[in-house]
């Protein structure tokens, strides 16, 4: 995703505001591991004028979050954003079968606008790369 910079402190308030009061996102009991920490990529990462928009937008929004600057493999830490340098750590989409879907928590449904996405990309030509455990990602051989 691509945000023009005129417009980045206002996404930064969105995602500052999917934090609870107490800096934990929505999912953060349950789903756990790397594939799942906070991040914002940047260009120029945290010498960016955008981590800057990012930091003020946290505090503007309740000064729930620490940040720290992304070194890959982070560790998934409750309360913290990774802020990514993407010269040096690019974004690229997940395995389709693990994107635009519900949330597994009871109530964590999403619109169909947003269920849809996974299929309108794919038939744009997005390669969402390969599953490591299956093809349908949910077991061994394929299952």
């Amino acid at each position: 995703m691509r945000i023009p910079a005129s417009k980045f402190y206002d996404f930064a308030v969105e995602y500052c505001k999917l934090f609870d009061k107490d800096g934990f996102r929505p999912d953060q009991f349950g789903d756990r591991g790397t594939e799942y920490r906070n991040l914002v990529g940047i260009p120029g990462g945290k010498s960016s004028a955008l981590a800057e928009l990012l930091v003020k937008a946290s505090v503007d929004t309740g000064d729930k979050l620490d940040f720290a600057v992304g070194k890959g493999d982070d560790r998934d830490v409750p309360k913290v954003s990774f802020i990514m340098d993407t010269s040096e750590y690019p974004s690229f989409v997940g395995e389709q079968y693990h994107q635009f879907h519900d949330g597994f928590a009871f109530g964590e449904n999403y619109p169909n606008s947003y269920n849809s996405l996974a299929s309108a990309f794919a038939k744009n030509g997005e390669d969402f790369g390969k599953c490591p455990n299956g093809s349908l990602g949910i077991g061994l051989g394929g299952l």
